[in-house]
């Protein structure tokens, strides 16, 4: 997004590694054997029933660059596997993905380790620019894809499938060569990357990651990671994606806005913003950023903006405790300007609003919706341009005192 930073992709839901995995192991992709534990004792439980000698314990969370952050150990000992998950279970991890504020260990992966030779980088990404799956690969595994792109630009291979015949055999050993692969390896790569595309392909993903693939000794190819996500847009018809769906690895805000049909995404300013329409709320945060604002979020409430999902809006905007003013911005077309009116006013009086409010309406019955604001006798300042109301936001935005609590 232009207007802010954006905190979470909207439009994606993402599952965790071992789910990654068995949706993978289900297309024909070799994986090492794994399980997952919700406490110590399970976790030594697992690496009893894997066997073996060596384990990885791996923090399962939304976020790549687990190892950088200490949240994948290896272990040699039943109780190094308890060490480790005990603290690794309800500690906050922080990676360069997470932001400071990070994401809490719920789960661990206990995976049992196997030495292997070779590093290999394998990615499937919906490019929206060509509307084409794109394969990104690369010999340089175990790196983040920009960084091997920064390093090594001439080492990236690329395919981009043609949907209508899908990726072929061919392809994939091309990429597979590519990679310096030898015969036996280059069949088992061939598998691994025709299973995922087929996964991406049939489960309505946006993006597959494997990094690192690995090569071991005898030749066999791994994921030893896995990352997938998914167009929510099309988890109706994927109830079995939608079912390993993890609440509590996603913004609250955002869980909260998709139980009122809200389109919300966190960002980092101090307007809050109430708009409908996606296009109109894009220009509201631009306006914002124009007259030296930050907008707090993107929120559009829809067409049809009753009173109580005005309401609700309200509730997640306020539930932010960074937001120091509120933008409404309503152009009705479908909607009608008294009935967004209303459900300001009934926010104001059942809500605690403890922050400055500013109104612009504009379209159908917008001579109705100014006059019921005017008369609710609320503190309520109206705008009757986009360009007024940023103004009038931000400043009001400046000026307000801190809050004492983000609950609305």
């Amino acid at each position: 997004m232009r207007s802010g930073q954006q905190k979470s992709e909207e439009g994606k839901l993402d599952i965790h590694e071992y789910q990654a995995k068995e949706i993978l192991g289900n297309f024909g992709v070799a994986t090492p054997r794994g399980a997952i534990a919700y406490s110590p004792d399970q976790a030594v439980y697992c690496a009893t029933e894997l066997g073996g000698w060596h384990w990885a314990v791996k923090a399962q969370i939304h976020s790549g660059g687990r190892g950088k952050a200490g949240g994948v150990k290896l272990c040699k000992t039943y109780n190094e596997v308890r060490a480790a998950a005990t603290e690794l279970l309800g500690k906050t991890l922080v990676t360069n993905q997470t932001g400071p504020e990070g994401k809490v260990v719920q789960r661990v992966y206990i995976e049992a380790a196997e030495p292997f030779e070779r590093e290999i980088y394998l990615g499937f990404v919906l490019d929206r620019k060509v509307e084409r799956v794109r394969i990104i690969a690369s010999r340089f595994g175990g790196m983040e894809i920009e960084e091997i792109a920064k390093t090594h630009p001439e080492e990236i291979l690329q395919v981009v499938v043609e949907p209508a015949v899908g990726l072929q055999a061919f392809e994939a050993r091309e990429l597979a060569f590519g990679l310096g692969l030898n015969l036996k390896q280059v069949s088992r790569a061939v598998s691994t990357i025709l299973g995922c595309y087929r996964a991406f392909r049939d489960l309505d993903a946006t993006m597959v990651e494997i990094n690192p693939l690995v090569i071991t000794k005898d030749d066999r190819v791994l994921a030893l990671d896995a990352k997938m996500s998914f167009d929510d847009n099309a988890l109706f018809r994927r109830g079995a994606v939608s079912d390993m769906r993890d609440h509590s690895q996603e913004d609250p805000r955002e869980v909260q806005a998709a139980e009122h049909n809200l389109n919300y995404v966190g960002l980092d300013g101090n307007i809050g913003c109430i708009v409908n329409g996606a296009g109109l709320a894009m220009a509201t945060m631009d306006m914002i950023k124009y007259a030296g604002g930050n907008p707090a979020n993107f929120l559009d409430v829809g067409g049809g903006a009753s009173p109580e999902r005005v309401a609700a809006a309200f509730r997640l905007v306020l539930s932010d405790r960074n937001v120091r003013a509120i933008l409404v911005n309503v152009f009705a077309g479908i909607n009608r300007c008294d009935w967004v009116a209303e459900g300001v006013v009934k926010a104001c009086r059942e809500i605690n609003v403890d922050v400055p409010l500013i109104v612009r309406l504009s379209g159908t019955n917008y001579e109705a919706g100014r006059d019921i604001i005017k008369k609710s006798g609320l503190p309520i300042i109206s705008a009757d341009t986009l360009a007024e109301a940023a103004k009038a936001a931000v400043n009001a935005a400046e000026t307000a005192p801190p809050r004492k609590s983000g609950a609305a």
